[in-house]
């Protein structure tokens, strides 16, 4: 058989044949070309080459062995070329350095700038700039990281690179050797694997880098972008971390500790490795004293102080409004957003007054221990913008296991506390606050259903008392006969109108939810009283005065709206009734912890049948106080706890007394609406009235009836 002809060999040999022949086509087609790429290759890499290299004749070769060989190096070039764009065009962007490629720390503070917490996910980080570091931080970095860093191109071939590749031969794994631009890249833009391939990707994207940024540009993103040990990344959440102080406070051997950690944060931790990182502090020390940073001197003053850091641990002021508040931002804007957009929210708390409150909660549900009152809630808010001051969700954050549980956001049945809603929508239906109801024995029956009939807390039935003096004493069955009248349905609808947003399926309630049979959360009930603080304008509550992005622009500020749900001289009346010390004094008698001598402040409690739920509730027009205390696991306390006299009440007088003397603004109270006419009535004291209903009444003694024993 011939070569050429079907065997293997000659296949081979024909391949090899049109091969060669390409080769030449290609050499004929790009000698000119070819001189050309090389021109703009040299341009473009910028190389200068500083010895010429000698020329060699090529005129022994034959023509066609020259466009053989100059066709199969152009081949090959336009081969490497065309992968070597492939391999840069799926590399990263430096361009994204600083910007988009990593998450930067949520930090929520109170309304007076104090730091309550700071959110993130798995890495902490706070952005600062170059400019407000002290000297010895970026002297620090440079001389143990990086000591002609502002001398190379991004890559320190001579020296790191030689360096790295003989300790790669050595030890047979990939080693540094990088400077602060690679060290950048790496952390900003690669994996950590260690491979040729990431050292080559590592080495590219440095030389891509010193070409778009400037040196301090690449040094104040270095310091904001590698990790310093734990979860915190950048000098400034470090500084904070390990000293308790920002960045620019640092002393000169605090910023030889942290400029030593980026290198391998766990092995020179001060926490797990104290040794480790006081060496390796003072090798930075030594560092900085060899390049002309510091003296001699200083630098053994620096080598010889203590090792001092912090202990670790997570801090966190008001915790139930710090997640109240995380929940809100991310139902807004989302998860990833807050924990790594790098936004600051200024809130509405008060860390003073939740502080203080706080303290109050723990001091009195200890004096009530021994009634098997175990927890208790807090939330105190600014009625005429809806802010919340103060949000204690319970005794203890960190008690295991409900300690977490924030009962302002949890559904509690709220006893009588719920009847001045009831009443308010009744003073719109035809009643006044001297409508005269008969609080005498009855039962309510419904087809399908089983009768109902209230007793009241004392279990006595009191006769025919004017709306004001049932509201204010608490009783339950005016209440509920004055429910039955106006309808179940539009008090519900009145309700979720006010904020309560719990009482979604109308088949469970009946005449008791003017009893507090209905779920409420502290929080619906704070926007619903509220209203009545604001002469009937409703306004939303809000955890935040101003949110700001990560470059400081304004992007959501505390604008109040009000919107009118109720009329004013009813939410005045409805005040009045509440304030009225007097009044209340048939059931709480004169001296309860429900007044506070020297103001006036409306205020009414709740206590669900079976005392699983205590409440106190009240507000001036500049404060609004609500307490809850009872036990997490829903069992009952103990049948001596009496509403005004034990339980929520004395702590809602406390709080509100610390709120009236150190915030208030002297005995402060409503100013009477226009459609308010008064009118002398029931044991010779004036009445309040809507304007044109004052006749509807008669205001005479004999239409009452003296209290009588239960039967």
């Amino acid at each position: 058989m011939k070569p050429g002809q079907d065997s293997i060999s000659g296949l081979i040999f024909k391949g090899l044949y049109h091969l060669a022949n390409f080769f030449v086509l290609i050499g004929e087609m790009t000698q000119w070309p070819f001189k050309l790429l090389i021109r703009i290759l040299v341009k473009l890499f910028r190389l200068r080459p500083r010895v010429s290299l000698p020329k060699i004749s090529f005129d022994f070769i034959s023509l066609r062995i020259r466009f053989f060989l100059l066709g199969a190096l152009t081949t090959t070039i336009i081969f490497l070329t065309y992968q070597s764009y492939l391999f840069v065009k799926a590399l990263p962007s430096p361009d994204n350095i600083g910007k988009i490629n990593y998450p930067l720390s949520t930090h929520i503070y109170d309304r007076n700038g104090i730091l309550l917490y700071e959110i993130y996910r798995d890495q902490n980080r706070t952005q600062v700039s170059l400019k407000s570091l002290p000297k010895y931080v970026i002297q620090a970095t440079i001389a143990i990281e990086d000591k002609d860093f502002y001398r190379h191109n991004g890559v320190a071939f001579v020296g790191g690179i030689l360096r790295a590749f003989k300790e790669s031969l050595l030890s047979k794994n990939i080693q540094g050797g990088s400077t602060i631009t690679q060290q950048l890249v790496k952390s900003a833009l690669l994996t950590p694997e260690r491979t040729v391939e990431r050292k080559v990707k590592e080495i590219i994207l440095a030389l891509w880098t010193e070409r778009l940024y400037s040196k301090d540009q690449i040094l104040e993103m270095y310091l904001n972008q590698v990790p310093y040990g734990g979860s915190s990344y950048g000098v400034e959440e470090a500084a904070k971390t390990y000293f308790g102080k920002p960045s620019k406070e640092l002393t000169l051997d605090q910023a030889a500790l942290l400029a030593g950690l980026p290198q391998a944060p766990s092995v020179y931790s001060p926490y797990s490795n104290p040794e480790a990182a006081l060496k390796r502090r003072n090798d930075v020390l030594e560092a900085m004293a060899k390049q002309g940073f510091i003296d001699e001197k200083l630098k053994a003053e620096s080598q010889n102080s203590e090792l001092t850091v912090l202990p670790p641990k997570t801090s966190i002021i008001a915790p139930h409004f710090v997640f109240y508040t995380k929940s809100q931002l991310e139902s807004y804007y989302g998860i990833e957003k807050v924990e790594e957009g790098g936004l600051k929210v200024t809130t509405t708390l008060d860390s003073e007054i939740q502080k203080q409150a706080e303290t109050i909660l723990s001091e009195e549900l200890e004096k009530i221990s021994y009634l098997n009152v175990t927890n208790g809630a807090i939330l105190v808010t600014r009625p005429s913008t809806g802010e919340i001051l103060a949000m204690v969700g319970s005794a203890d954050y960190f008690y295991q296991p409900w300690g977490a549980f924030n009962v302002t956001t949890a559904l509690r049945q709220p006893g009588s506390s719920i009847k001045p809603i009831m009443y308010s929508l009744a003073l719109q239906n035809g009643y006044t606050a001297a409508s005269i109801i008969d609080d005498s024995p009855v039962i309510f029956k419904s087809p399908g259903a089983d009768s109902y009939q209230p007793v009241n807390y004392d279990g006595k039935f009191h006769g025919k008392v004017p709306l004001r003096y049932a509201l204010a004493n608490s009783y339950n069955i005016p209440a509920v006969k004055v429910l039955n009248t106006v309808g179940v349905d539009k008090f519900i609808d009145y309700g979720q109108k006010l904020g309560i947003d719990t009482w979604q399926d109308r088949s469970r309630f009946g005449l008791s939810l003017t009893l507090g049979g209905g779920e409420v959360t502290m929080v619906d009930m704070a926007e619903a009283f509220g209203t009545l603080a604001n002469l009937g304008y409703k306004l939303p509550l809000s955890y935040s005065l101003k949110i700001q992005d990560n470059t400081g622009q304004t992007i959501k500020e505390l604008r109040p709206f009000k919107i009118r749900e109720m009329d004013s001289g009813v939410s005045y009346i409805m005040s009045d009734i509440l304030s009225d010390n007097q009044a209340r004094t048939w059931a709480f008698g004169p001296g309860s912890t429900l007044e506070i001598p020297g103001y006036k402040v409306a205020v009414k409690t709740g206590t669900t049948n079976d005392k699983r739920d205590n409440w106190t509730i009240g507000y001036t027009p500049e404060f609004l106080v609500a307490v809850w205390v009872g036990n997490n696991d829903n069992s009952p306390m103990n049948p001596y706890l009496s509403s005004g006299i034990t339980g929520a009440s004395p702590i809602w007088n406390r709080v509100m007394s610390y709120l009236l003397k150190n915030y208030g603004d002297g005995n402060h109270w409503y100013e009477k609406p226009d459609n308010i006419v008064e009118k002398t009535c029931f044991f010779g004291r004036k009445e309040y009235f809507i304007k044109g209903t004052e006749n509807k009444v008669n205001c005479g003694k004999e239409v009452l009836a003296t209290p009588t024993p239960k039967q």
